[in-house]
C-alpha cells in the first residue's frame, strides 16, 4: 500500500484566534512533558511519555491566527513495527479559517501510524 496523508476535520464554535492559540498551546491537548516552546516560528520542543514515545519537532511555518506545521527531527514509537515512523514527516496541526464556526483541520503525513493507532484504540 502506497503511503497516503491522514486527513480529518471538524468545527468548533470559537473564533479562529482562540482555536489557533488553543492548537499551539501543545501542553494542554498532547502532553505536560514537553520542553520547548510550541508558540514560536523555528523553535523546537520535544515530547515523552515513559518509554512509549519520544520526539523531537521543529515549527516551520507559523502564521499567527491561520497556520503551523512542524517537522519531526527525531521520533521513537515503541508500539509500531517501524520505531521511527514519524521522523521526517511534516505534521500540520489543525489549521484554521475566519467564520462563526471554526473549521479545524488535521493533516498527517504518516498514515500508516495513525491506522495503528485507529486499530489498537491508541491516541494520537
Amino acid at each position: 500500500m502506497k503511503d497516503q496523508d491522514f486527513i480529518t476535520s471538524f468545527s468548533v464554535d470559537q473564533t479562529p484566534e482562540e482555536v489557533f492559540k488553543a492548537i499551539n498551546n501543545v501542553r494542554g491537548w498532547w502532553s505536560e512533558e514537553i520542553e520547548g516552546a510550541t508558540d514560536k516560528l523555528g523553535a523546537e520542543f520535544t515530547y515523552h511519555y515513559e518509554d512509549v514515545h519520544r520526539c523531537k519537532v521543529k515549527i516551520t511555518e507559523f502564521i499567527p491566527g491561520k497556520k503551523v506545521a512542524w517537522f519531526v527531527l527525531d521520533n521513537y514509537f515503541d508500539f509500531t513495527e517501524d520505531k521511527t515512523e514519524w521522523k521526517g514527516t511534516r505534521r500540520e496541526p489543525p489549521a484554521t479559517r475566519g467564520r462563526a464556526a471554526t473549521p479545524v483541520r488535521r493533516r498527517d503525513g504518516a498514515t500508516r501510524r495513525a491506522q495503528a493507532a485507529a486499530r489498537h484504540g491508541r491516541r494520537r
